[in-house]
């Protein structure tokens, strides 16, 4: 059977909040037929690094101010359609909003971003996937995900490329005396 390995990523925040891309995303993107990049980006450069790796089609998200890049795209990949958007909504994640520009987008999966916490969720018909973040996750593990797609079916999978920044930080380096009673 033919199936579409797909790596998904977002808010990379590159080089506002981080330097670089992780090599990590490299390997684990490794292979893959096409990446959905779902904004923050901040720097073209990121889209370029990605494409050494597989075509990449990408949105813009609320970070991304000097940016061509359109809102949503709606891409069709074997029996499926997916959305890709940035997912800037209040309350930030709200899943039945993500739920609505799915269906406005009439689209079987919505991959967003912006929460830089990973998500995999189903409603009703709609499928919702937030790659989470690789630099910047928020009280979560840097993540990034990788969908596979055959047919109609439709697996997605979170991978760890590191662990929680608050966990990572080697407090050793800020000069701190801190002593553990």
């Amino acid at each position: 059977m033919i199936y579409i390995l797909i790596g998904v990523i977002s808010d990379t925040h590159i080089p506002t909040r981080s330097v670089k891309i992780p090599e990590k995303v490299f390997e684990v993107f490794e292979g893959v037929d096409m990446i959905l990049h779902a904004g923050d980006l901040e720097c073209d450069s990121v889209i370029e690094e990605l494409e050494t790796i597989a075509p990449v089609v990408c949105v813009r998200g609320n970070c991304d101010t000097n940016s061509n890049l359109n809102e949503a795209e709606v891409i069709n990949i074997e029996d499926v359609k997916v959305g890709l958007t940035h997912g800037v909504v209040y309350p930030r994640g709200d899943t039945q909003q993500l739920y609505y520009i799915a269906k406005e987008l009439g689209v079987d999966v919505l991959i967003s971003g912006h929460t830089h916490q990973p998500m995999v969720e189903k409603i009703d018909d709609v499928i919702l996937l937030n790659p989470g973040s690789p630099t910047q996750p928020r009280l979560t593990d840097a993540t990034v995900m990788v969908v596979e797609i055959n047919g109609s079916d439709i697996q997605a999978d979170i991978i760890k490329i590191a662990n929680a920044m608050c966990r990572s930080m080697d407090v050793s380096q800020l000069g701190l005396n801190y002593k553990k009673d």
